[in-house]
């Protein structure tokens, strides 16, 4: 369980393919401080960490997690968000986050503010349900707050210590991004499902 609340970012060292799955070597302030078998978000996808190196560490995406993800598309010098998991007891700063990322979305456009940034974005329809205005959603791993939403697109204002601490920065329109929705607002929605169905 995460928080949505980046601890560092980190750089893909190198990639390796094996059949379906691919290996990823991470270079990282904190990867010395971690150990094989700890969960850790990788821009909001929870991987377990196989490996520890001086500064890196080694996590393995199965095909399950790479087609929903942007994990595909990492290569030698990506930029990701790092967040270890939930030490309790502890502040929930963000919401709670699983680390297990429902799709992905795309930037249409960025827009400074004079010190701050509004970020706009495209998702699939079929979410819809799962987004309310003022509601919380997980980007790349980053707990943000909703606003302008539609059935297909929403906004988030980014402030300049996430701007400055997150990969965020490096989005452009076209970017493709991990999204996780509120698992309370998965839950609601899987209640009234089956209440309709009885």
């Amino acid at each position: 369980m995460f928080t949505g609340i980046i601890e560092t970012t980190g750089t893909v060292r190198e990639v390796r393919t094996a059949g379906s799955n691919r290996t990823f070597i991470i270079d990282s302030p904190i990867s010395n401080q971690l150990k094989p078998d700890q969960s850790v978000a990788h821009d909001g996808v929870c991987l377990t960490v196989e490996a520890v190196g001086q500064q890196t560490h080694q996590v393995t995406a199965v095909e399950e997690s790479l087609s929903k993800t942007t994990l595909g598309s990492w290569k030698p010098g990506t930029c990701i968000n790092l967040e270890r998991c939930l030490e309790l007891p502890a502040r929930l700063d963000g919401h709670l986050v699983q680390g297990h990322v429902d799709t992905t979305a795309s930037c249409l456009s960025v827009d400074e503010q004079d010190g701050s940034w509004l970020y706009r974005f495209q998702y699939p329809e079929q979410f819809a349900a799962l987004l309310v205005e003022k509601g919380s959603v997980a980007l790349n791993g980053i707990s943000l707050t909703v606003f302008n939403l539609t059935s297909t697109g929403f906004t988030v204002a980014i402030i300049p210590f996430t701007y400055e601490h997150t990969n965020i920065q490096e989005l452009r329109p076209g970017s493709m991004v991990n999204l996780e929705f509120d698992i309370i607002g998965k839950y609601v929605l899987r209640n009234q499902q089956l209440l309709r169905n009885q």
